[in-house]
């Protein structure tokens, strides 16, 4: 393995002066070399998918980012519920199988908002399209008129961790806070996932595989908030340990 862990991050489509352009925010570059230590590969997304049994045999890990997109409910046997312009198929048709491979692979994965989505899809879960929508959850969805970085910044309500998981083992806290921005969550929870944390209206906040080495995914952003939320900063030097182990 090299001194720095090479970790893959699928990229987004989005629009870019009219064409489509391949995408990866920066502070998700920036938190993976700064504080994981590791080197970033950024993969293009595409509509016919890659190959991704030869991708993951040569990296070490894998990040999953958040996106405006969402993952198509078909991947899930689910009903649309929101436009077109919402989806991302060539994401799809890239990350999910990345997921199920990087699993089969034992690859160490960090899984984050849209991430921690398709790592629960290509497990096996469902999703819940409108959480904001369904009676006893909050609204998880970002404050109107906020921007990065205050958006990422802000720490939207609370998350309570489950012991007996990735959590305790790090060392993460009882109870912290997180930012909030997202829309879908989980709904049915894939097998062989667990619950590492939850908020406080009993959304699942985070999960990691039972049987695998490192397979963590959070529905908050920690690569937004790292600098002023420490419990975030932890992810991410526990992705490193894990990657350099």
């Amino acid at each position: 393995m090299s001194k720095r862990p090479i970790v893959c991050i699928p990229c987004n489509i989005i629009d870019f002066d009219g064409t489509k352009a391949q995408s990866v925010r920066d502070t998700y570059i920036r938190a993976l070399v700064e504080i994981a230590g590791c080197n970033p590969l950024l993969l293009p997304a595409l509509t016919d998918g890659i190959d991704a049994q030869e991708i993951a045999a040569k990296v070490d890990g894998f990040l999953f980012t958040g996106a405006r997109s969402h993952i198509s409910p078909q991947c899930y046997g689910g009903t649309q519920q929101f436009s077109d312009d919402l989806l991302d198929n060539a994401r799809d048709n890239t990350t999910l199988p990345l997921l199920r491979v990087a699993k089969e692979m034992d690859k160490p994965v960090l899984a984050i908002c849209r991430g921690f989505q398709e790592l629960n899809v290509a497990m096996g879960g469902t999703l819940n399209q409108k959480v904001h929508q369904t009676e006893g959850y909050l609204d998880h969805r970002g404050r109107e008129g906020l921007r990065a970085p205050e958006i990422f910044e802000l720490q939207a309500h609370k998350v309570r961790r489950e012991n007996g998981g990735w959590f305790e083992k790090i060392g993460m806290p009882a109870e912290f806070t997180v930012n909030s921005i997202h829309e879908q969550g989980i709904e049915k929870l894939a097998p062989n996932l667990q619950v590492e944390a939850v908020s406080e209206d009993g959304l699942i906040e985070a999960v990691s595989h039972r049987n695998k080495r490192f397979i963590l995914g959070t529905q908050w952003h920690p690569e937004g908030d790292w600098h002023v939320n420490p419990p975030s900063r932890k992810l991410f030097e526990a992705f490193g340990s894990v990657l350099r182990a």
